[in-house]
Parts: structure tokens; sequence; C-alpha cells
């Protein structure tokens, strides 16, 4: 147990590690880590979990309730950690913790499955693992809790503890409104296993969830169920897609592996686990969430670069591991002097393999360069541009800046669209979303001072205004 703790608590560091140097550098963004602050912030005061940032960008209003974009009620139990330090560098620290801490479920099924030592083979793959890099280098988001607690409903249901299988996959429907979806899978995996009424029960309950969770939880807190709906091209409405899928399946088929670079999304994650997860029933829990990326029209669903792939990689790897084992039983019937051990240290040595071969393609590899920890001159002009706006008032700031002036402000995304605040913090040279170009900023900040603004801070690109 002092090797797999070991192994958490490096997990833990490099993650904290790329997280707060990401943003003590002004690299992490307002959209997503200062609206998860403002909405844990209000957690911890008991009151609305508002994004002010967020009402704005969708022009709610500052009262909007960041419950109606994605229904995250689980984001709550990081409200006492905001007691103890009151501030975005909390959230990283949990989501580091958080994903780090699937490592012992993960380590516990795979002892089960194959032995120790593929068990510790197989959390360094994850350890190191291109969705959870990719996860750790996008701020924060709520996809933290999903590899812990599915790694908790696979081991827990293979230990046959059922309660807390249940327990663990009740609390992942309140991580976001389409986790029901795989609890779905879930449920299709446990009738697999011969426990078709549990395993119908399952379905039936993220089926249910899901359906209140778009259609009363969201709408209840201000919300629109429809704000991510993204299958227009297949219905506009959850019967219409399922009466395409009926009558035309060819073109849903097709759907799922065009354009191309869907399907480099597939092979970038099925094949970490050496494609054995495709011999395993757990893979139907993987699916659903997978169909709903793939069968969508957003192309940032598609992608590998942001933090969609975090939701199934503990899935898929524990589908590997039981796609291997199932493998090796079946090559042990023709070869019977096959070692089981050895097959399966084999198998978990070439996915660890796999996984460290893809750290340059991801972000963990800027752990190792010296430029990543640079601080350049425009970083120490961030930083004064912050300290020239005073506590307690409304700002708006641009993306990379706004997650510094969060924990003392009211801070709102610098848009081109009408000033909704006294203070602005704009940037005239890095490019920055969601302007399309820095020319248009530079013109933004021109007109500001047109409309009255003052000049109070000018420095590498950096301009602080107040409308006096």
């Amino acid at each position: 147990m002092i090797a797999l703790t070991a192994v958490v608590l490096a997990a833990t560091g490099i993650y904290c590690l790329l997280g707060l140097v990401r943003f003590y550098l002004y690299r992490a963004t307002s959209l997503d880590l200062t609206l998860f602050d403002q909405m844990v912030r209000g957690f911890a005061s008991f009151s609305a979990p508002t994004s002010p940032l967020r009402g704005g960008t969708l022009d709610r209003g500052m009262d909007f309730v960041q419950l109606g974009e994605h229904f995250s009620p689980i984001l709550a139990v990081l409200a006492p950690l905001y007691w103890l330090h009151d501030g975005p560098e909390t959230l990283i620290v949990a989501q580091a913790v958080l994903f780090a801490l699937a490592i012992p479920p993960l380590w516990l099924f795979t002892r089960r499955v194959l032995g120790t030592g593929s068990a510790y083979l197989v959390v360094v793959a994850y350890a190191v693992s291109w969705p959870v890099a990719q996860a750790m280098n996008f701020d924060f988001h709520e996809v933290a809790f999903a590899p812990l607690l599915t790694a908790l409903m696979i081991e827990r249901f293979s230990a046959g503890r059922y309660t807390a299988t249940a327990l663990a996959a009740m609390a992942l429907l309140l991580v976001k409104e389409d986790m029901g979806l795989m609890v779905i899978g879930f449920g299709g995996y446990v009738a697999l296993q011969g426990q078709r009424y549990t395993g119908i029960l399952y379905m039936g309950i993220g089926m249910l969830y899901t359906g209140l969770a778009r259609s009363i939880f969201i709408p209840s807190v201000g919300g629109d169920p429809g704000m991510y709906w993204a299958y227009g091209q297949l219905g506009d409405s959850v019967s219409a897609v399922a009466v395409k899928a009926l009558t035309d399946p060819l073109s849903v088929l097709g759907t799922l592996f065009s354009p191309e670079i869907k399907v480099d999304t597939l092979a970038f994650l099925l094949w970490p686990a050496l494609l054995t997860c495709l011999f395993s029933p757990l893979m139907v829990m993987a699916l659903p969430h997978l169909l709903e990326r793939m069968l969508s029209d957003r192309l940032h669903w598609w992608v590998t670069d942001f933090h969609h792939s975090a939701f199934t990689v503990i899935v898929l790897l524990c589908a590997g591991v039981d796609g291997a084992s199932r493998l090796i039983r079946w090559s042990r019937r023709l070869q019977p002097g096959l070692s089981e051990r050895t097959a399966s240290l084999m198998w978990a040595a070439g996915a660890c393999a796999i996984a460290l071969t893809l750290v340059p393609r991801f972000p963990f590899d800027q752990l190792i360069s010296s430029d990543f920890y640079e601080k350049h001159p425009d970083v120490a002009a961030a930083e004064q541009a912050v300290a020239a706006v005073p506590s307690g008032v409304v700002v708006e700031a641009v993306n990379h800046v706004g997650p510094h002036l969060s924990a003392r402000t009211t801070v709102l995304l610098w848009e081109d669209k009408p000033p909704k605040a006294p203070w602005i913090v704009a940037d005239a040279v890095r490019p920055a979303y969601p302007w399309g170009s820095t020319g248009r900023q530079q013109e933004r900040v021109d007109e500001l001072i047109g409309l009255g603004y003052q000049v109070v801070f000018k420095s590498e690109g950096y301009v602080v205004l107040h409308a006096g």
C-alpha cells in the first residue's frame, strides 16, 4: 500500500503543478475557471450558485444560476474548502486530488482481475493518460468527479458490494445532467452480467434522472434545457432522433465517423487499452456518452483538446482490463501452457507503455520544459493590471486575467458588447476568447476611451480602464 500511496501522491503533485503554474502565469481562463469559482463561492456562502460572468455571456443577467446551464449540484461538496481558501486555486487543487483518488479503486479492480503487478502498471497508465492531462490543462470542470465515481461503481460491483455501487451511481448523477446516460450504460453492463432486473433498474433511473434534469431541474433555476441540444442534423428532439435512427440507420451511423476527426478521437480513446476494451461488456457503460459526443454537431465535443474524454477514461481502462482477462482465458484454452500472470503483465506493460508514449503529444509534456515555468514580462504587467483594480468592484476582464480577480471582485468577461462594468481590464495584444482578432481588441479599447473610460494602467498591451 505504500507504493500505491506514493503513486496517488505523485499524481496529485503533478496535477497540481500543471494547474497552478498555468494559473500563476496567466494561462488559466475565466471560461471556465472563474465561472466555477463564482458558482462554488455561492454554495460556500449559503446563497445561490450564481455566475455573473456566465450570465453576462449568455445575456441572462448577473443573477444567473449556473445550475441552469449544467446541472452539477455535486460541486456543493467543495464549498467547505472555500472556508479555508476562497479562490480559484482551491478548485485547481481539488480537481487534482479528485483525479488522483480514482487510482485506488482502479488498482483494486485491476488487482482482482489481472494481479498486483498489472494493477500498478494500469494505474500509472491512468495517471499519465491523455484525457486526464487534457482535463488538468483546461482550468476546472465537474468532470473531476467522474473518474473517481465511475471507478468506485465498477470496482464495488466487481467486489459484490452492491449498496456502495448504488451510492456511487447516485453520486455520479449529480455530476452533470447527462451522467444519466452513463448510468444507463452501467445498467446495460449489469444486465449482461446476469443481474437483469438490477440492470433494468439502473437503466430506468438513468433515463428518469436525465429526463427530469432537462425538463424540470434546469428550467426551475432559469435555464434553457435546449441550450446544449447539438443534434439538429438528426432532429429537433430525442424522439425525432430515435425516428431518424430507425428509418435511416446508415445516415446516423455515418454521422458517428464523419468528419474524420471523430475517428481520430475514438482511436485515441481505444488504443491505450490495446483495443481489448472492445472484448468486454463494460464497454456498454461508455457507449451512451461516446454516442452523445460523436453524434453531435459541436466540434469541441469530438476533438481531444478539451476535458470531455476524461468522463470515460476509467471506464475504458477497466473495460480493457476485463477484455484482456477474457482474451487471456480464451488463449489458454488454445495454449494450455500459457502463463496467465505473464500474459497479464505483458498486456498491462503494453497499456502503460502506450500511455507514456502519448505523453509528448499532450499537456503533461510541458512539465519537462523550462519554458513552461518562465515568467515573461507580460505576466508582470498582468499582475500590475490586476493590482490596479480595487476590491469589491464589478470588472470586465479579458479571459486570461479574470481568474486573478475573481476572489475579490465580481468578474464579467470582456466581450465585444456594450460595457456593463465601471472597471475593465483589456488586452490589446494577445488573442483572447471570444474576440476575433487583436486588431478588434485594440479598436475596442479606443472605443471605450471615446465613451469616457479613463486609462488607469497601461503596459505590455494590458489596459485598465475606469468609468469615472
